[in-house]
């Protein structure tokens, strides 16, 4: 099939000044001088046959034309930026922006990534973490994951903790934790030894208070109810307002936490924590892979995508 098709810049510039309803601030975009701007236009119009913008005195507004064009202008531009970077990545590598929540990344992610960066040398991941990928109570349908430009270099993807419904974007359950208390074995083993849950009350109770608004967070009220156990304050205690700081009490033998158990695997695999009792908390909500739409099906993704989910496996034998 032959294409007969306008240059690629004057298609551009007109996305652009469409875009910004301005030929000044098309032509800063672009890199070029207004006029240049106005003059691809222009030779756009005459090429298609009738105007796109109507030139007022200090603005522009689109003509009839112009706003039945525009948006299948601007996909093609997407889809054409798209398949350009999509084997622009799959020739050389690529960034790949990975945010999780900071939990997560310090103590699951991190310790999984030797496998994927000696297979696959060519990933040049940024690791980022933040609160924001845990949903509170009130989270919304739409996150702003679906807004991305596919002409970035950098190509973002997100695990988040929470329902695993997010608009605009390919979700994939990777694992639900289950929550369960753990602490130093010196405690265990120490002049008040934990040998029945109501041995507790004479232990300090370690709080996680990072997010006043998290969804369907454990307590140790709800562990104390599930474990029979009365006359304990659930809110009595340490509270912390970091969870990396929850652990790190509790390794120290400042008292008693709850954990997932997936993020304690380490410590608990190397003796540095213990979980005295066989009482676990389950909730609704999983960690997700999260991809925006926009950029799902690029190869670096790809990658990603089937190590994490191979790692999330191994979770779900446990």
């Amino acid at each position: 099939m032959t294409y007969r098709l306008p240059p690629l810049n004057a298609l551009r510039a007109f996305e652009a000044a469409a875009r910004h309803m301005s030929f000044k601030h098309a032509g800063d975009e672009l890199s070029v001088t207004p006029t240049a701007i106005s003059h691809q236009i222009r030779g756009l119009e005459e090429y298609l046959g009738f105007a796109l913008f109507h030139r007022l005195t200090r603005a522009l507004e689109l003509t009839r034309e112009g706003r039945a064009m525009l948006p299948k202008v601007r996909e093609g531009l997407e889809c054409f930026a798209a398949a350009i970077e999509s084997t622009r990545q799959h020739q050389a590598g690529g960034r790949l922006l990975v945010t999780s929540p900071p939990a997560f990344a310090a103590r699951w992610l991190i310790r999984h990534l030797p496998d994927l960066t000696a297979g696959h040398p060519e990933l040049q991941l940024h690791m980022t973490a933040s609160l924001d990928m845990i949903d509170a109570r009130d989270a919304p349908a739409m996150l702003g994951h679906e807004r991305v430009d596919v002409r970035d270099d950098e190509t973002p993807v997100f695990i988040r903790f929470g329902h695993g419904r997010y608009a605009g974007c390919r979700s994939d359950r990777l694992f639900s934790p289950a929550y369960t208390a753990v602490c130093s074995p010196r405690l265990l083993f120490g002049m008040r030894p934990l040998n029945v849950p109501g041995d507790l009350r004479r232990h300090n109770l370690l709080h996680d208070d990072s997010i006043a608004e998290l969804l369907d967070r454990p307590t140790w009220a709800e562990w104390l109810q599930l474990a029979g156990v009365g006359g304990i304050d659930p809110g009595a205690g340490t509270h912390f307002s970091d969870p990396g700081l929850v652990l790190s009490a509790a390794i120290d033998g400042v008292g008693i936490a709850l954990a997932s158990k997936p993020l304690v695997e380490v410590e608990v695999t190397a003796g540095r924590l213990v979980a005295p009792f066989d009482i676990v908390l389950r909730r609704r909500q999983a960690y997700y892979l999260v991809v925006p739409e926009a950029v799902a099906d690029r190869p670096t993704v790809g990658v990603f995508r089937e190590w994490l989910l191979g790692e999330a496996a191994k979770v779900l034998q446990d």
